[in-house]
């Protein structure tokens, strides 16, 4: 149908984020009654033509999330068309191009890693559903050593926390160890990619090294899927990825066995993708 009369979507905005790209517009007058908008996309083009093979989403919202983009600054063009109560489209919205940030997966060297930062979960004890034998499995929580340790026995896809009544509504710790056989001389980040997270109480960790509180870092909250389903990279997924990539403070590692530990102690679970240490 001709989108004469349907307004064209304007103020088309885009911050790219590790990960994903966030796409936010101006919603149209009231005058137009707004069946959905429908966001296209191309990658690694300065435009986009609107058709089925180019469509992201549809959405009522003038709000979109374009997830699951992965470590590597991925480049994307955009339009938005506005789609009436009767059917009738707008003319595409101007195209718009954005970019996700890079991760330190991708431009750090590795110290140590638990997981493949994939977008699944898959290769973790327990994953996709095996929730309920965790008090079994992890009774005191989880304790891993690289380099001795395999995620499909010794690391839970799930990390439990104290408002999860099948893991006994209590702290839960994961400890991850490592040996360095020399303290690296630049910065130092903690890369945590989760699948997904509770919804509403993901609550956060205490995070230590080497006996040093560092800080408490909080978990956005997810779909509450994660739980039941591995691999965000699924079509139509529910799954919610969320990621944390901060630089330790200098000082706290040391040649040797190093233990980095979180404590759970706020909060329901989050789901693992992958976590690491990676030397910039």
């Amino acid at each position: 149908m001709s989108g004469r009369h349907v307004r064209t979507v304007t103020g088309l905005h885009a911050e790219g984020h590790l990960g994903r790209i966030v796409l936010d517009w101006t919603p149209v007058p009231w005058d137009t009654v707004v069946d959905h908008y429908a966001v296209y996309a191309a990658p690694d083009a300065g435009d986009v033509e609107p058709g089925p093979r180019t469509l992201l989403t549809k959405t009522v919202y003038p709000h979109v999330v374009h997830s699951g983009l992965g470590g590597r600054a991925r480049g994307f063009a955009y339009r938005v068309v506005t789609v009436d109560a009767a059917g009738a489209r707008s003319k595409p919205s101007a195209p718009l191009a954005a970019s996700s940030q890079v991760s330190v997966t991708t431009t750090g060297t590795p110290l140590a890693v638990v997981g493949d930062f994939d977008g699944k979960g898959l290769e973790f004890a327990l994953s996709p559903n095996g929730y309920s034998r965790y008090p079994a499995t992890f009774p005191d929580g989880v304790d891993f050593r690289v380099g001795a340790d395999v995620p499909g026995t010794g690391w839970s896809y799930l990390h439990p926390g104290p408002s999860d009544a099948w893991a006994g509504r209590r702290t839960h710790t994961f400890r991850l160890r490592f040996d360095l056989a020399s303290v690296p001389a630049g910065a130092v980040w903690l890369a945590i990619w989760l699948i997904d997270s509770h919804a509403t109480i993901p609550g956060s960790v205490a995070l230590d090294v080497n006996g040093t509180a560092v800080d408490r870092l909080r978990f956005e909250g997810g779909a509450t899927r994660g739980s039941l389903e591995g691999d965000t990279t699924v079509p139509g997924t529910r799954l919610r990825p969320s990621y944390l990539e901060r630089p330790l403070p200098p000082g706290l590692l040391r040649t040797g066995e190093n233990v980095l530990t979180m404590v759970k102690d706020e909060g329901s679970w989050i789901a693992w993708d992958a976590i690491g240490l990676f030397a910039v």
